[in-house]
């Protein structure tokens, strides 16, 4: 690690409560709000580059009416690394009241919008969304690293030509005061990931429409709450009351997204910039070509193998490395630090048994140079049989997301593409 590097959050994005079951309906299952004691405790911070905020490159060309610019820098407190931000406008419902926000993290492994109460403006008042009892709604959204609590308000959401009319968002850290003491259900679930999320919101965009399908009928997942002047207690909530990924409630382009990024070189990049394409297959610019089709099973997961062993695997890139395990790489702080950059391969394989090779680099985190904001780092999660394809496979690929159940010239959702 060079002189002037400091520490960084350790992103595991992937939200846990809202893992695939058969139908999607039937319950989040494995890992998700269910059995919420799978999520694995966030490990100790890890090491980065210096947290000198870069500024944000613009994007190289002009982008078509259904993509947003993506940049990979430092983040809103100087600290992110291997991090995609792009930028979103939220309205009171209906009005012309907005505001622009930027640095929302892109999240190919979690649903929804979820904005930090401290990058909004009061002023906003987004209006509050109701449980089917009246009460205000809280949410608990559990992460593999901890959790995110906060209120669910309405908005519209805006992302370049595209509009999400009054879908519901996550508020973290909302300081009204039905909201202001986080509930035991979900506190006893880990670290308030949402205290120190580095960023002014997730904006998740992977392959689910709502959140917590289970919780339509079950209120014991510790998910969504009904909050009064007494406290929040866990409560049911409709599809239609849930926090909802923005793409789904755009009038076209609404079946997925496309994230392409220009690879990074040996030794990292100081500046990164690409797009978040909306639509699969609705537009010249998200159209499946050469990419192969990988469909993921009810739990939105493919199968990796590495060196002759399979688990299960899904494409995240709200995950700052590749996280895999593999006992013959050294590590430091958290990450794996290999004498020289190691040029490693793996076979992905989908739910109906489509394969193919993936080649990836792992670079020492010691040999990343202290302005850098991109780079080519695995590590060891210690979170069991997954492998986690975080931002570093994002790199010099184009990935497509189809949400599930949408309709594709491909086939239907979910599926990942590259």
């Amino acid at each position: 690690m060079n002189a002037g590097q400091t520490t960084t959050r350790f992103w595991r994005s992937r939200l846990l409560i809202a893992l695939f079951a058969a139908a999607q309906l039937a319950g989040c299952g494995g890992g998700g709000s269910g059995d919420t004691t799978a999520a694995a405790p966030a490990p100790s911070p890890v090491p980065a580059p210096s947290p000198a905020p870069a500024p944000s490159p613009a994007p190289a060309a002009a982008l078509a009416a259904n993509a947003v610019p993506i940049v990979v820098d430092r983040g809103v407190d100087g600290t992110s690394f291997n991090s995609p931000y792009a930028s979103v406008t939220v309205c009171v419902p209906g009005t012309t009241t907005c505001q622009t926000i930027d640095h929302l993290l892109v999240d190919t492994g979690s649903y929804g919008l979820r904005l930090s109460a401290s990058a909004l403006d009061p002023a906003l008042a987004l209006p509050a969304v109701a449980t089917a009892g009246g009460a205000p709604a809280g949410e608990c959204a559990h992460f593999v690293d901890g959790y995110a609590w906060g209120a669910v308000r309405r908005a519209d959401v805006k992302l370049a030509s595209e509009t999400a009319s009054s879908i519901p968002v996550q508020v973290v850290g909302d300081q009204g005061a039905v909201y202001a003491n986080v509930p035991a259900a979900c506190a006893n679930t880990g670290a308030n990931f949402g205290s120190s999320l580095g960023a002014n919101g997730i904006l998740g965009v992977g392959l689910l429409a709502q959140d917590c399908p289970s919780c339509v009928a079950s209120k014991s997942a510790g998910v969504y709450f009904a909050c009064t002047a007494n406290g929040c207690t866990s409560t049911a909530m409709a599809l239609a009351s849930q926090v909802t990924n923005p793409v789904v409630a755009f009038a076209q382009d609404n079946n997925g997204v496309v994230m392409t990024l220009p690879p990074v070189p040996t030794g990292g990049s100081t500046t990164l910039s690409g797009s978040l394409i909306f639509g699969v297959g609705t537009q010249p610019n998200n159209q499946v070509t050469t990419q192969t089709v990988y469909q993921t099973d009810s739990r939105g997961d493919i199968r990796t193998t590495y060196k002759g062993t399979t688990v299960t695997s899904f494409l995240d890139s709200g995950s700052n490395a590749v996280f895999f395990a593999d006992p013959g790489i050294p590590q430091c702080s958290g990450f794996y630090c290999p004498p020289s950059p190691l040029v490693l391969s793996a076979v992905n394989t989908s739910a109906t048994g489509v394969s193919g090779n993936v080649s990836f680099t792992i670079e020492s985190i010691q040999s990343i140079a202290s302005d850098v904001t991109a780079a080519n780092v695995g590590a060891d999660a210690g979170i069991g049989q997954i492998f986690d394809w975080g931002l570093p496979f994002f790199f010099g690929r184009t990935v497509f997301v189809a949400i599930a159940g949408a309709s594709t010239p491909n086939g239907p959702g979910p599926y990942w593409a590259y």
